[in-house]
Formats: structure tokens, C-alpha cells, sequence
């Protein structure tokens, strides 16, 4: 496993990481205790971030979570949660507001049974008014890093765009990381754009969602998946021109995502300790490059095709 800096914060972090929302049963029921072996696996296999949100399982995912790292000693990982998105029996719910920020680190600490929290995070920046963000949500976080109760501040959203206008109108070191999902991956490497932006000003750079949220699998895409139906054809050959090479999609696509040094890690999630293993495994190897340029080459027109959260 290779280890990389996040920006300037000192920590370094394994190339491919943990992301606990499949613990929320975000995507499918779990089983409880194999999502803690799935944890487990992570750290043995030697992933040391592990990023989460309230929002994940309207607070299960952290629940679950918490469970896990009672059985791990702290400075065996960093731990990445978040702010703004909440959600309350099946209802999702959206706060960016200071006080609700400061109150929702103090929760959080409490499911994950810890009491300090190395990378806080704005979450889902497109849902907020981007000033309130910038002038009121993340200063409030800041205090906590004033104050040691949290070591580092961060924003996270789909829209690249959004990112780079709240680190336009913050001061310089307010925002330390951004975290963006689905724009560095086979499919999509928007990210890239940004990449100098975000560079120049000792910001790090945290990439989610390899799969681009299951269209890069080969079990088919997920019906609730907000992608086109012209990219999800598109996926859909590419994944099986995998399978025909005799080369899971998934596993190229991983070894793509987590191969650009200047990313510092990509996240994905399971809650199952087989996938976590399988996964681990994969990013040891190199993506075979031929493979990757026919890939794409299928995947055509549709490449950085988009859409919007939810």
C-alpha cells in the first residue's frame, strides 16, 4: 500500500480508504457484524483513513462505526466525518448553520466514540447557500481546529465547481482538503482540471466513488442511479468487454482511481471483509494500460458526462 499526504496537513494516508457509508446500509441491508469485520479488514490490510458522515443511515453508518473502533487503537487510523446533512426517519435533512455545525462535531464524537476528530468536513456543499458555507459553517469549524478538537477542515461535493468558489472566498488555510466523488474514475476525470487550482494553494485532495456509484460494476447499475441512460449503456459495454477480457471492470477501475499521485487517496465503500480484502488486493497491481485506453475508448462520447446530487 502507498502512502500520500493530504495537502500540507502532515497526514499521510494509505492510496485507497475506507468509506463507511455501506455501514448506514445506505445501499442494501447489512449485517452488523460483518460490517465491523469489514472495518477490520481495512485497518489490517493496511487502509488508515476512514472517512463517514451523519447523514450515512441517518447516523447508523457513525453508530456502526463507533462499534468498530472500540476493538482499534486510535493511532491506528484518521478519522474523516462531516457536517450539513442529516436525516431522520427515512427524511433527509440539510443544516449548515454554525451552531448546528458545532452541535453535529459533538455528536458525531459520541456515536464514533472518540474525542477528537482529525478531518471535519462541510458535506455536500451544493445543497447550502456557498456563502453561508464560507462565511459561516466553515468558521465554525475553524474554532474547533483553534481548539484542538479537531485537527483539520474540509469540503465535500459532486460539483468541482462549487468547491473551488468556497476556496476563492475563504481565507487561505481555512479549507485544507477537498473531498469530490465521481470525477476521477474511468468514466469521468474532470478532476483533473482542478487539480493545479487546488495544488497551488496546499489543498489537498481526497477522490470518492471509483465505481462512479456502481456503473463501473458488474453486477449493472443501480436503479436509483442518476447517471443518463446514454452513459449507463455506455458502462454497461465497458463492463462487459471486462468480463469477456477476463478482467473484473471493478478491479480496473480501482487500480485507475488510486493510481495519480497527486490524489491523495479514493475512497470506497463495503460492508463486507471479502470485498474489503478483494479490494486491497487489487490496488497492488497496475491497471493494464491497453485495457484502460479501450475502456474509455468504449465508453466514448460519454466520458465526463455527469449529473446532478441527490
Amino acid at each position: 500500500m502507498e502512502y500520500r499526504e493530504i495537502g500540507r496537513t502532515g497526514m499521510k494516508v494509505s492510496q485507497l480508504s475506507f468509506g463507511a457509508s455501506s455501514l448506514g446500509g445506505v445501499f442494501r441491508n447489512i449485517d452488523e457484524g460483518a460490517a465491523i469485520e469489514a472495518v477490520y479488514a481495512a485497518i489490517d490490510g493496511g487502509i488508515n483513513f476512514i472517512d463517514v458522515s451523519p447523514y450515512y443511515g441517518h447516523y447508523k453508518a457513525e453508530t456502526v462505526l463507533g462499534k468498530a473502533l472500540r476493538g482499534i487503537p486510535r493511532d491506528k487510523y484518521y478519522l474523516s466525518t462531516k457536517v450539513g446533512r442529516y436525516g431522520k426517519d427515512g427524511v433527509n435533512t440539510w443544516d449548515y448553520s454554525g451552531e448546528r455545525a458545532l452541535r453535529s462535531v459533538e455528536e458525531s464524537m459520541d456515536r464514533l466514540g472518540i474525542d477528537h476528530i482529525d478531518l471535519i468536513n462541510v458535506h455536500d456543499i451544493e445543497f447550502a447557500y456557498l456563502r453561508q458555507v464560507a462565511e459561516e459553517t466553515l468558521p465554525a469549524l475553524v474554532s474547533l481546529r483553534d481548539k484542538g478538537i479537531v485537527s483539520h477542515v474540509g469540503i465535500t461535493d459532486l460539483q468541482l465547481e462549487n468547491l473551488k468558489w468556497v476556496v476563492e472566498h475563504t481565507a487561505p488555510g481555512m479549507v485544507e482538503s477537498i473531498l469530490n466523488f465521481c470525477h476521477y474514475s474511468l468514466n469521468d476525470d474532470k478532476l483533473i482540471d482542478f487539480l493545479p487550482f487546488f495544488e497551488e494553494r496546499g489543498i489537498g485532495v481526497i477522490n470518492a466513488s471509483p465505481l462512479s456509484m456502481g456503473l463501473l460494476s458488474s453486477r449493472g447499475v443501480p436503479d436509483w442511479h442518476p447517471a443518463p441512460e446514454a452513459l449507463v449503456e455506455a458502462c454497461r459495454k465497458a463492463a462487459e468487454y471486462c468480463r469477456e477480457a477476463g478482467y473484473p471492470i471493478e478491479k480496473l477501475a480501482l487500480q485507475y482511481s488510486v493510481d495519480n499521485p497527486r490524489i491523495a487517496t479514493t475512497l470506497f465503500s463495503s460492508a463486507n471483509p471479502d470485498n474489503v480484502k478483494r479490494n486491497i488486493a487489487y490496488v497492488e497491481e497496475k491497471a493494464p494500460e491497453e485495457l484502460v485506453r479501450k475502456v474509455q475508448e468504449i465508453i466514448g462520447d460519454q466520458q465526463r458526462v455527469s449529473w446532478k446530487n441527490s
